[in-house]
């Protein structure tokens, strides 16, 4: 049994927590919310780096796995590292493949990597003259780290030029402070996670997610509404072109660099209709709501990835998983706004039914000790099958079973695949 240390709040976390229980290990989570209580033990006070390093410290921890993507940015694991702690995530260096979309493409470019053809902007001038230089609608991404909610996949060029001058309004904040417009792909989107120590590469169960906040992926983009694994678009083929022509050159690449990464490498993958994949963007992390179907459907021991990429003894290969499925319950507003205090019903029920699992993301307890929402995307009810049918199916029967006010969430997740 290993001592794991989990820095981060979210349903990401909440998942790698209960995975990381599942295999017997004794997890500890900081700051965590009041539904990783249940397969961790929480440090609510931890909640910035020197505390959290003190806690590892003090703890004597054989593993920290760092959760979401903004202390990755800032460097939490080069503090780990640097007090000789074992630590699953990248370095800020390498952590600025997510951190800025500009170095990314720059990075892309470089080292042949196939992406869409794109131009940076550092002002609204700059930006409009190179929105006159795309032949249709771009992409108009913030090129820094906007919680998900800094791209606007646009359908006109009025549109295009209204995201710019979304950007540059400072609704981002420094994260819009230059933009980032990108050639629009045509194809499918899957998620491609790659656990890796630098060199060698161990690539999880594809996955398929939903950013959108309605059925038919329409309205604005979300953290995530919905995931599944597998995503069937990514044949073997495909999967083989992926490791030759983007994940091994994006490792081989950093380490070239000088900055090896060590951890997880998010590729944010277009399939087009021919099955070429390219990088729409890259993370420096496990995503969310894919993470929740990830674990849920894990068949191979998650640890054994986790430790080996940290200390640079990963096995190469492939992570099995069964088929799974996660639904999101967003609160009432999401993603413009985000309502909080609302009774949930119905968990207790749902925790009662096979093969489901309710991940807590936007959730607290109560004073009578009962779940109210805390805003955002509240609840990730996943589920497992033996079939992806099985899993959707599975899991919108434990959604129905939960209630509350002004819940939204789609119920076409996994249409691509059905």
């Amino acid at each position: 049994m290993a001592r794991v240390l989990v820095i981060g709040q979210g349903g990401r976390e909440h998942a790698l927590c209960w995975r990381l229980h599942s295999e017997g290990h004794e997890v500890h989570v900081a700051p965590g919310n009041d539904g990783t209580e249940s397969v961790a033990i929480r440090h609510a006070e931890a909640v910035h780096g020197e505390d959290q390093l003190r806690l590892a410290e003090r703890l004597g921890v054989d593993l920290v796995v760092v959760g979401p993507e903004q202390p990755l940015v800032e460097g939490l694991a080069d503090t780990f590292r640097a007090a000789a702690i074992p630590t699953f995530g990248p370095s800020a260096r390498a952590a600025e493949l997510e951190g800025s979309k500009a170095v990314a493409k720059r990075f892309m470019r470089d080292h042949g990597i196939p992406t869409a053809r794109y131009e940076v902007a550092s002002s609204l001038d700059e930006g409009i003259a190179a929105l006159r230089t795309f032949a249709s609608a771009p992409v108009v991404k913030a090129d820094g780290l906007a919680a998900g909610k800094g791209v606007t996949v646009c359908e006109s060029m009025d549109e295009a030029e209204s995201a710019l001058r979304e950007c540059f309004s400072g609704r981002f904040g420094t994260a819009g402070a230059r933009v980032v417009l990108e050639e629009r792909l045509v194809g499918q989107e899957v998620s491609v996670f790659a656990a890796t120590d630098g060199r060698n590469v161990a690539l999880f169960v594809p996955a398929q997610d939903h950013k959108r906040i309605g059925e038919g992926d329409t309205g604005p983009n979300t953290g995530g509404m919905g995931a599944y694994v597998p995503a069937p678009v990514f044949t073997p083929s495909v999967r083989d072109e992926t490791l030759a022509s983007i994940v091994r050159p994006t490792i081989a690449g950093l380490a070239a660099e000088g900055r090896p990464f060590v951890g997880v490498v998010f590729f944010g993958l277009m399939v087009d209709p021919a099955g070429r994949p390219s990088v729409i963007e890259y993370n420096c992390r496990f995503g969310d709501p894919e993470t929740q179907s990830l674990m849920l459907g894990l068949e191979d021991p998650l640890f054994p990835v986790l430790h080996g990429a940290a200390t640079g003894t990963l096995a190469e290969g492939f992570v099995r998983g069964r088929p799974a499925v996660t639904v999101v319950l967003a609160s009432r507003g999401y993603p413009e706004s985000s309502s909080q205090g609302d009774l949930i019903e119905g968990l207790e029920r749902v925790a009662a039914m096979a093969d489901v699992q309710v991940f807590h993301a936007g959730t607290r307890r109560n004073a009578a000790g009962g779940w109210e929402t805390a805003g955002g995307r509240v609840l990730g009810v996943s589920a497992r099958a033996d079939t992806l049918g099985g899993a959707l199916q599975r899991a919108y029967e434990a959604v129905d079973v939960i209630r509350f006010e002004g819940m939204q969430l789609r119920r076409d997740i996994g249409h691509r695949a059905r």
